[in-house]
């Protein structure tokens, strides 16, 4: 999955770009949805999802993969709970852009590569190196300021950081491909769901049916979901992981200029600080990175 030959990174690189954009313009789409409650969104977001899964599994002659899962009941636990942090990652994110809360998104995805390396080391063994334990204590500043100043976004941002965090520690060690997975997850997350927008639908506040902009963006969702991921599917597999972690970088930049530039989020003295605390923390973590991967291909 992380090759690292040279000759196979141009070609990886473009899928990793584009991906990673998606993910930082995603707010903006968002945006648009913000008079549908989030519940509904995440809920017509997962069932649109499915179908065009399986047409990307039909595609890629994956479909049997994805029904043999079924019948591997330890698989099936795993991505059960990973979709149920999965679901919980979509609606607090869908929430903070909703509420002008772009900024603790972005800072929560700061957070993520940083949350994983100490993930790595409390449930897989993995060592921190001493730059490591570095960037994790500046993060770890950096957060803590936050505290006396914006308490009430703090939990949005270390949510989306676990969350995910301990949704990529789940999918790590289930050997699934990406794409049937995900294709389980939204299946098991289906009843639930559909249940959801009819219970929304009744209500009259689904927002689907409501005018033709609206439909169509709850249907688009289930493209914004899988599109970009599949993208990363493809460059994790054809460039290497060191450098794939850099790009990653590229969606919480867009969505804090997004947050302050665009929609005009406040961005306090505190904010800021602790924005420039993760960003050194960021700095620190990726000029290990790079020192590691030149000495594992000297």
């Amino acid at each position: 999955m992380a090759e690292s030959s040279d000759t196979k990174q141009p070609s990886g690189l473009p899928y990793a770009i584009s991906a990673y954009l998606i993910w930082g313009f995603v707010p903006v789409y968002f945006k648009l949805l913000s008079h549908v409650p989030p519940v509904a969104v995440v809920a017509q977001r997962i069932l649109w999802s499915i179908p065009l899964l399986l047409v990307i599994m039909a595609l890629r002659k994956q479909l049997d993969e994805y029904a043999a899962i079924f019948r591997h009941k330890a698989h099936l636990r795993n991505l059960l709970a990973s979709a149920t942090l999965i679901a919980i990652n979509w609606l607090i994110y869908i929430w903070a852009v909703s509420t002008d809360h772009i900024l603790a998104a972005s800072l929560g995805y700061y957070l993520n590569p940083l949350v994983n390396v100490l993930l790595g080391r409390l449930f897989l063994g993995e060592r921190l190196r001493p730059l490591q334990m570095v960037a994790v204590a500046v993060a770890a500043i950096g957060v803590a300021i936050l505290i006396g100043d914006a308490l009430d976004t703090l939990w949005v941002s270390v949510s989306l950081a676990f969350s995910f965090g301990l949704y990529g520690l789940i999918r790590k060690i289930t050997p699934v491909g990406s794409v049937p997975g995900l294709a389980i997850e939204t299946t098991l997350l289906a009843p639930l769901s559909l249940a959801a927008v009819l219970w929304y639908a009744q209500a009259g506040t689904g927002g689907f049916g409501d005018d033709v902009t609206t439909s169509g963006l709850l249907i688009l969702a289930g493209v914004v979901t899988a599109v970009p991921l599949l993208m990363f599917a493809t460059a994790a597999r054809r460039m290497s992981y060191a450098s794939l972690g850099f790009v990653q970088y590229i969606a919480p930049s867009i969505a804090f200029l997004l947050g302050v530039f665009v929609y005009g989020e406040p961005l306090s003295t505190t904010k800021l600080a602790c924005f420039i605390l993760i960003w050194f923390s960021i700095a620190i973590f990726c000029a290990d990175a790079i020192k590691n991967y030149r000495a594992a291909k000297a």
